[in-house]
This record gives structure tokens, sequence and C-alpha cells, in this order.
């Protein structure tokens, strides 16, 4: 192969890069580039890492350190198959010392270039835990029920679900779903929150675990950047009837066994399944509950027919079999007495339709 001279140092090379020989090409190429010193802002209670005028969650500290690195470390355009290796070195819980090796294809030839830097640490509050520590709310969950009061078990629960659904989006991204505080009373409870879409997500979480409805009431308070700032009150109501209550519903007996988005249960009249929507309960009234049920002593069964004694008169009567009835003549059964009669009521009361 011929030789040619360099047209900057006049040496002899077999190749050209640019119009230079090799080593007049290094010397006047730089692959990498990266900050002596750099500084990052990092949440001191939560880690969370200031980057872009956002800030991002990014996991522990070694993690948001090998991210500023990467974030500052430039590389040339021209360069091809490159391959980084960051080696990050604690020296204080604010001062990192990192060695970064790059190695990369130019022009056909195999480059490498070591740079070295420090990351220093500035620690200080996020938006999300300033506004957690100053009390910050953009909502208002309120726990209620149509016509009764809230039990402890259905707002322990509602709780359960606020708790699961505020870690669900914030891991999801929104960095203003928590819990600022909670209120219980006789009513219900209150639950107050830094972020409007999390409550109306949990509203219709629990919605769909218990059924009811709910609404919303936005109130303004500030005004921000020529914007109007609300806070919105979420009325939520939680079903009327309960497991166990028995309602009267279009003319029919029936006991309430699950209630969620739809109500199932059973005629007990009849014996046959009950499936409604919840919503559509409206007109249902509540006439009993399971906890009213007294004794009846079953004198004898006959196809899907129970012979009982009747405990108020003591006279034997016909009723329908419920269903899962296992029951022997001589034993007691559960019966309710209503304005539309008396009717037996099925031995397991926790079983699901």
């Amino acid at each position: 192969m011929s030789l040619t001279l360099c047209p900057k140092c006049g040496a002899e090379t077999r190749r050209l890069y640019k119009n230079v020989c090799r080593q007049c090409f290094l010397e006047q190429f730089t692959l990498a580039v990266l900050p002596l010193v750099l500084h990052t802002r990092i949440c001191s209670k939560c880690n969370a890492r200031f980057d872009r005028n956002k800030w991002r969650d990014e996991g522990d500290l070694e993690e948001i350190v090998l991210r500023a690195v990467e974030n500052e470390l430039f590389i040339h355009d021209e360069a091809d198959d490159v391959e980084v290796s960051i080696y990050p070195r604690e020296m204080t819980p604010h001062l990192y010392r990192v060695r970064v090796n790059v190695d990369a294809m130019v022009e056909g030839e195999p480059l490498h270039q070591e740079l070295r830097a420090e990351v220093r640490i500035i620690r200080e509050a996020c938006d999300r835990c300033s506004r957690m520590a100053g009390g910050y709310f953009e909502s208002i969950l309120q726990i209620r029920a149509n016509n009764r009061l809230v039990t402890p078990e259905e707002i322990d629960s509602c709780k359960l679900i606020c708790a699961m659904m505020v870690e669900k989006l914030w891991e999801k991204g929104d960095r203003f779903a928590f819990v600022t505080d909670v209120l219980d009373s006789k009513d219900g409870a209150d639950i107050y929150l830094g972020s409007a879409n999390a409550g109306r997500q949990i509203c219709k979480k629990i919605i769909s675990e218990f059924g009811g409805t709910f609404a919303e009431a936005p109130t303004l308070y500030s005004h921000k950047e020529g914007k109007d700032l609300y806070r919105i009150t979420f009325s939520m109501r939680l079903p009327e009837f309960m497991p166990g209550d028995i309602i009267l519903y279009k003319d029919d007996v029936i006991e309430i066994k699950t209630s969620g988005k739809n109500s199932k249960g059973i005629y007990l009249a009849t014996g046959a399944k009950f499936l409604e929507k919840t919503e559509k309960l409206d007109d249902a009234t509540l006439i009993a509950n399971r906890d009213d049920a007294v004794g009846a002593v079953l004198v004898a069964t006959e196809g899907d027919d129970i012979m009982v004694l009747d405990p108020s008169t003591y006279q034997t009567i016909t009723l329908k079999k419920p269903l899962f009835f296992s029951s022997e003549p001589g034993n007691e059964i559960p019966v309710i007495s209503t304005e539309q009669g008396l009717f037996a009521l099925p031995e397991d009361s926790a079983h699901k339709l």
C-alpha cells in the first residue's frame, strides 16, 4: 500500500482520517466529554431527584448518581458501537467520585477514553414531601352510606382501598397521590388527599368493590399563574342494603347475600337466586335483618316444601324449602316474620351465590 503525507504534520501514513494522519486525528478528536463536577438535587426523605425542572422518583442513591452521569455525558455523533462503563464510589453521603470508560469505533478505528468526575449531592425536600409535611390537599373523600350509618368494617375496608390505590397511583407517576389526614365521625370518615385524581380513582375502586355512587363538588380556593385552583369534595355513598338485610322489592321478599356493583340474594318465597344492579334498588324497603330471625321447629320435609311450627301461634305451616337446606325434622331452623308472612332462611348465611 502506498504511503501519503499528512497535510497537517507531514508524517507519512497509509490512511488519512478526516484528511489527517491517525495521530493528528486523535489529537483533535474528542470521543466523550463529562464535566469535572456534577450537582444533583435529591429529596432527603424519599430520594426523588430534580431533573429537567421536575422531581422524579429514581430509586436508590447509586442509581441516581449513575443517572446524573448519563445525563451529562456527551459522546461524539460519529462514534459507533459505543460501550460505556460507569464506576461510582461513595466518599461521603454528599459526594461520589465516578470513573467512566468509553469505548467506540470511529472511522473504523477502536478508540478508548477514560473520564473522571465528582457528583455532589444537594439534599432538600421535594415538592411531594413538602406538601405532605404542610398538610396540603386537593380533594376530600367523604365516605357515607345511603339511609344508614357506615359500619366500622366498611370504613376500615375503604381506608385499605384508599391506601392501596394511593400506592398504585404514586407508582404510576401521580406524585401527589398521598393521604394528608383521616377524620372519623359518627357518619363515616373524611379522607384528605393530595391529588384530585386520586380521590376520583379511589371512589371508582370502592364502587367496584361495594357498589354505591359518588358526586363531585369543586370549590375555588386559590389562583396560580392566572389559573383558578379548585379543591374537590367527593361525596361517596355506599349502598343502603348490606349482606343479611331482608328487603321488599317489587312485592318480593329478598335476603341480600352480597352487595357491590350488583346485589345478589335469594327470593325467600321461592328460593330462587336474585341478581340486580345495586343502583336499581332505590325503591326497595328494608323490612328485617337476619339478626331478627328466630328458631322454629322443623316438623317435616316434603319435596320442595317444609312444615314448621310457627313460633308465635304454634301452628304447623308450610313454607318453601330454602337453598342449602339440610336440617332434619325435630331440629330448629331460622325463620323471619314479616308483614308479608313467615319465611325460612338459608342455613348458610355466608354462602356466596
